[in-house]
Order: C-alpha cells, then structure tokens, then sequence
C-alpha cells in the first residue's frame, strides 16, 4: 500500500512543478534527455552477469567525480566485476560516459514503484551502491524485498536534513533499516544516520572519499590540455582560477582581474561556472566588461587561444585540469545558497585557496583546511581582490598556504580502501558489523575518522 501512496504523491509533486519543469526544458534545455528511463525504468536490459554486478549511482558531476578513484581500486583489486552507473543530470550523463566508457551508462529511475522494478528487472545488480545521499523509498524497500543490498559511500548528511527525515518519524526509521551499509564522511554524520534508523553495526567512519580523488601532480594530461589550449606559458604566467562559480561570483572575480591586471601583467584569469548552460549569462559579462576573453567552447588544438587573457570554461569535466593551472583559486557557489563547492581539488595540487562564508556541505573539510591556515575565507569583491593581490604579490606567502592545503589532503587519504572493503562485505553476503571488521587505521587523521567512538555515540542516542 505505501508504494502507492508514494507513487500518487511524486505524481502531484510533478503537477505541481510542472511548470517550472516545462519552462526548464524549453529555455535551458534541462530533463529532456532519458525520459524512458527516467520514468518507465526503460535502462539498457542486461544479460544475467556472469560475475558479482554492482549498480553504483552519481546524482550529478561531482558525485561522478568522487566515483573516479572507488572505480579505479575496484577495477585494480576485482578486475571480474561488473559495473554499471546511473546518473540523474544531463551534464552528470556527460561526464559518465567520458569518465567510464568502459562501463554501462544510464539515467536512474523516478523513485516510482514501477520504474524502479523495472531498473531493477533490467540490470539485475547484486549490490546497489548511492553516493552521498540518495534516500529515495521505493527504490530502498523494493531492493530490500528482492534481496539486493544498498550502500551508501561518501555519506553525507547535513542537520538540516536530518531534522527533515527525522520528521517522518516511524516511516523513516523503517526506510533506513533496509540499508545494508553506510560508509560516512565524519563521526558526526555517522550518528545521524543511525539517528534516522541504519543499525548501528552498519555504520562506519570511512573519512571522505573526496581527499582520495584530489590530484596532486601538475604535470597531468587535463592541465597540459589546458595550458596548451589557452595559451599559457609554463614560466611567467600568473593564473587566477574562480571554479564551480554561481552569480555573482564571476562578476567579482571579474572586478578582481581588472583591478590587479596592471599590477601584474601576466595575470590570468580562468572562469569554470558550476552549470555550463549559464556558459551565455557569464559571456555577457564579459563581454561587458572591457577585458580580452576566450571561450573554451571555441578553440581547439587547431584554433588555440591567441593573446586573449581570460578564459571562460563552458564544458563538462575539465574543471581539474584548470585547478592544476592555477597560482592562486577561488572555490565557488560559496556566496550564495549553495553551500559551497569542492575545495579538495584546488587543495590537492597546492594552489592558495579561497572560498565564501557558505560552505555548509563541506564543512569539515572547511574547519580542516581553517584549522591548518590552509585557506582564506573572502567575503565579497573587495576581500577577494586583496587575497588574490597577496598571494600574487608574495610568493613566499602563496606557496606556503599551498602547501599545508596539499599536505591536509595527503594526510587523509584512506577512506577509498576502507570503501572497497565494505563493499566486498557486502557482495559476499556476510553479516557483520562493519565498525570491528574494517581496516579503518585513525592515527594519522586528525579528526575525521574515528569509527568506534562515534559508532558508541550513534547507539547511545538512537
């Protein structure tokens, strides 16, 4: 019965935001693409897998990133297995088949009772694996009846949200006993997901998967690409890189470049907003704006940028190899609603990092890289200028706040490892409680990981 009260409340939920959605489709091109899938559940119908086949779901870009490094120990240790991803976003889509091409690629299903069977009838995974948070109940209780285990790695689960499942009370609580497994990010969002109802024995600390996927040599394909394509010089050039930007964060880093392009005359200014269909927003000002500018869109090998000092990254995918780029990063959607976005990656490769005040879904990582003066928090135009006019101005002071971002990064690396084991776990089908039976090692992270202690925490509040 209570599938189909929840099929009857996503339909008025649609009704409702009909609107919205047909206005989205028509104007910027969104929830165009996937719609069998997406609704009927119409994925590719694989055969029977002749090895363990596991199901692991991306919401979007950044959740397909975090799932590069867990991909790639899994393929190393368990080169038998089959792997198939799921996306819910077009750009999300995009970068799937770019960075797994080698894997099955399909949009996932509305959590309506009859696209969810029909996911499931087609792909037939042994495991389910959701990155970060995905709590959808149909799918949870429909894989729980057919004896599919579902994971969640990278768990991330904010108070607010928290207080919103919490609110559901008894209903919640059953939902989350159909979770076979919770890998979570930090101590704090291990109880909270034993607060919603996962058994305790289920839950384990593993740190973020994030810190393992931050990169840290320069010298990779995707910055050389970049380099190459924009005209940059390996010795000289000053590069100021705004990624993963939300309005008005363009505009500021804009005003920023302006103000200190005299200053420095080989300054650089890279552009990589969060969503590349605002790639038309973000030209206008530029365009506005009196300054010399590229757009990635439209150069090539062939056609590279000629003298032109600002780039604006309007593609999917290549955020990483600017980060590598740069001297000096602003980390965007931090100014806004957002609540930030990932400052691993700028950290990884030891560029002098800033970020707004806004910066709730990452905010351990936050307090980590504050806690070693390993970033700078900037709070409108003005601030970011004066940051970026420092760290130019002074090497000495730019290369050191770099290097303790790269050395926090490096120094919690691991939650990967610990993820593949709880996943094998699982696909052998043994019941066990993961917090005793992990190699989780905590002495070299400071703060993050510490799975018994919350573990004994989570159960004394549940």
């Amino acid at each position: 019965m209570m599938r189909y009260l929840l099929n009857i409340c996503y339909v008025l939920v649609l009704i409702a935001l009909s609107p919205f959605l047909v206005y989205a489709a028509i104007r910027k091109g969104k929830y165009r693409e996937g719609l069998g899938q997406k609704f009927f559940g119409l994925v590719p119908d694989l055969p029977t897998a002749t090895n363990k086949r596991i199901w692991f779901h991306a919401v979007s870009v950044g959740e397909v990133n975090l799932l590069v490094p867990i991909l790639e120990k899994l393929r190393a240790s368990s080169p038998n297995i089959e792997i198939v991803v799921s996306t819910t976003t077009k750009t999300g889509y995009k970068l799937a088949k770019k960075k797994f091409s080698e894997e099955g690629v399909c949009y996932f299903p509305l959590d309506f009772s009859w696209a969810v069977e029909a996911t499931l009838r087609r792909l037939k995974p042994d495991l389910i694996v959701l990155v970060e948070l995905e709590l959808w109940p149909n799918l949870l209780t429909i894989s729980h009846r057919h004896g599919i285990p579902v994971a969640i790695v990278n768990g991330r689960l904010s108070d607010r949200s928290t207080r919103g499942y919490l609110r559901l009370g008894s209903l919640m609580r059953s939902w989350a006993r159909c979770i076979s497994a919770v890998g979570a990010q930090s101590p704090t969002c291990a109880e909270r997901f034993v607060r919603l109802g996962v058994p305790s024995n289920r839950v384990v600390c593993t740190g973020s998967i994030k810190f393992d996927g931050a990169k840290t040599d320069r010298q990779n394909e995707a910055t050389r690409r970049i380099q190459q394509l924009a005209n940059i010089p390996s010795v000289g050039a000053q590069v100021f890189v705004a990624g993963s930007t939300q309005a008005p964060e363009e505009q500021y880093a804009i005003e920023a470049y302006k103000k200190l392009r005299t200053k420095f005359s080989d300054l650089r200014l890279i552009l990589v907003p969060r969503h590349p269909e605002r790639g038309e927003e973000v030209a206008r000002l530029l365009a506005q704006s009196n300054v010399s500018w590229a757009r990635r869109t439209e150069i090539s090998e062939f056609k590279p940028v000629d003298d032109q000092k600002v780039l604006l990254v309007d593609t999917v995918g290549e955020l990483g190899g600017c980060w590598g780029c740069a001297d000096v990063g602003f980390v965007g959607g931090s100014m806004g609603k957002r609540g930030g976005q990932n400052m691993l990656e700028p950290a990884g490769f030891g560029v002098a990092t800033c970020f707004g005040p806004k910066t709730r879904n990452f905010r351990d990582v936050v307090e980590l890289l504050l806690s070693e003066d390993a970033a700078v928090v900037v709070t409108d135009s003005d601030s970011m200028t004066q940051f970026v006019d420092r760290c130019l101005g002074d090497a000495d002071y730019r290369t050191e706040i770099g290097r303790r971002a790269q050395r926090v990064v490096q120094s919690q690396r691991g939650a990967t490892d610990t993820t593949i084991q709880m996943l094998g776990i699982l696909l052998e089908g043994v019941d066990v409680e993961f917090s005793e039976h992990l190699n989780v090692q905590t002495d070299n992270f400071a703060g993050l990981r510490y799975p018994n202690a919350a573990i004994k925490r989570a159960r004394r509040s549940a």
